[in-house]
């Protein structure tokens, strides 16, 4: 079979094919036939899809990994509750930027929401070979029964109705059709975050608890190293892996983040191009996310500083003893006298005028005195 054209676009059905060969998704597996098809295909334009399911059944080991790929987007989940799962969400992205699609399903449910799945080079297909690595072929979509009964409920809605003696079916099957259901727990190796205040309330049964991904680096050295290098300022990192859009280095016993998008201007094809493993490379720090303890870096002419930003150390620990320290500090600190206090503070003088005055009132006049003596003593 003569090997795939080079597609301009591919959209990767991640969960299928990290689970080639496997009873379990392996995010190990997913990055290594990226990456294989990636070098393969050095012109194709990637998009990975996966479940949201993905990420309760990979190995625990892998869970960070998986949350930092979803956070910088090399990695995308369907929405929450939407029908058909990730199959729906793969074919709707395919379908709407003209795309192929690296699978080893054969979504038989969609085919008669989707005919285009038959034309050729539209789905792709790729397997590991022991001593090759990944080899990927153009597939042509399995019929059975679920795809008869699609392309006859395809046939009736565009019939009409007329054929009724066609039995009545569905777009999708009852499991694809299902809403996504809702974890009740947490992923393993995500910590829950209690509120600040806890009020005794009642539950209630659509309230979620806040969960807060593992962060990238332990707390003393990453606050160390904050202190020791502003944005903007330049380190020597060494290359340690690379992922789908971008490289790890390690700098000064942290770890840090190289995105695609720092590696050049323009933007290289993949890490690969910009950075080799073991490569000791003097890189600027391009920012910080406290909330995760994560360092971005990127080269000289990619990393644009426009303006320094808050200290990071403050923004992700704010000691409580250090707060109420000053707290009561604030509280102790006498109040300074005004002048205007000071002088209703000082005594007032009598005024000499008044005492006087006061005296002449009380004393008997001289003519109150004679007409007193004058008038004879009463019997």
């Amino acid at each position: 079979m003569p090997a795939p054209k080079s597609p301009k676009h591919v959209v990767v059905d991640g969960s299928n094919i990290a689970t080639e060969g496997r009873s379990a998704p392996s995010l190990k597996q997913l990055n290594e036939a990226v990456l294989a098809f990636m070098n393969e295909f050095p012109d194709t334009k990637i998009t990975v899809v996966v479940d949201a399911s993905f990420g309760h059944r990979i190995d625990k080991k892998e869970v960070a990994e998986f949350d930092e790929a979803v956070d910088n987007n090399e990695l995308v989940t369907p929405p929450a509750g939407a029908i058909g799962r990730g199959d729906a969400f793969v074919l709707a992205i395919a379908d709407k930027v003209k795309s192929a699609i690296l699978s080893n399903d054969s979504y038989q449910e969609f085919h008669g929401q989707y005919p285009w799945l038959f034309e050729q080079g539209r789905l792709l297909g790729g397997k590991p070979v022991p001593n090759v690595g990944w080899i990927f072929v153009e597939r042509t979509p399995v019929r059975g029964e679920k795809s008869k009964r699609a392309m006859r409920a395809n046939d009736r809605a565009h019939d009409g109705g007329k054929r009724s003696a066609a039995p009545a079916a569905k777009k999708a099957s009852k499991e694809a059709s299902a809403p996504m259901p809702v974890p009740k727990t947490p992923p393993p190796g995500v910590r829950v975050v209690a509120p600040a205040k806890t009020v005794a309330k009642a539950p209630e049964k659509s309230a979620s608890r806040p969960v807060e991904a593992r962060p990238v680096n332990e707390v003393l050295p990453f606050l160390s190293f904050v202190e020791k290098h502003p944005v903007g300022s330049k380190v020597k990192c060494v290359v340690d892996s690379y992922s789908a859009h971008g490289a790890y280095v390690s700098v000064d016993g942290i770890k840090a983040y190289a995105p695609l998008r720092l590696l050049g201007n323009p933007t290289p094809r993949s890490a690969r191009d910009a950075l080799k493993l073991g490569q000791v490379v003097q890189l600027v720090i391009a920012g910080y996310t406290p909330s995760r303890r994560s360092v971005e870096v990127g080269v000289v002419e990619a990393v644009k500083v426009v303006a320094p930003v808050k200290s990071a150390v403050s923004a992700a620990v704010t000691p409580k003893k250090t707060a109420k320290k000053s707290a009561k500090k604030a509280v102790a600190k006498p109040v300074k006298k005004t002048p205007a206090k000071k002088a209703a503070a000082k005594p007032v003088k009598k005024s000499p005028v008044k005492k006087a005055a006061v005296k002449k009132a009380t004393a008997p006049s001289k003519a109150a005195k004679k007409t007193a003596a004058k008038r004879p003593a009463k019997r």
